[in-house]
């Protein structure tokens, strides 16, 4: 393979592979969301995508959502948590925790 083909290759391969990542609801974009071992309620339990604690962001993980359908705390009309359908409950404010002092 030539240089030129060689190059071509390696963009396709890289292009195809941050295209075919998955959505934001398998594959979240990491600087938007909490990382792993994160306290759930804390500051860093944050979904700054969703702006709702990352910890029940059904958005981002599905397996999320059978507990809230099982509290009765499921819209189905918008496929969110009811508790955050800001289209049901215009009113409705979720805030982040405040950032700890020192951080």
């Amino acid at each position: 393979m030539n240089t030129r083909n060689l190059t071509t290759a390696l963009f396709l391969s890289f292009a195809l592979a941050a295209g075919c990542s998955g959505d934001a609801k398998t594959q979240p974009d990491a600087s938007k969301h909490a990382g792993q071992g994160v306290v759930p309620g804390s500051y860093e339990d944050w979904c700054g995508e969703h702006e709702v604690p990352e910890s029940k962001c059904t958005r981002c993980d599905a397996d999320l959502i059978a507990a809230f359908k099982a509290t009765k705390d499921w819209c189905a009309e918008h496929g969110l948590p009811e508790s955050q359908c800001h289209k049901c409950n215009p009113d409705l404010v979720i805030t982040r925790p405040p950032k700890p002092e020192g951080r």
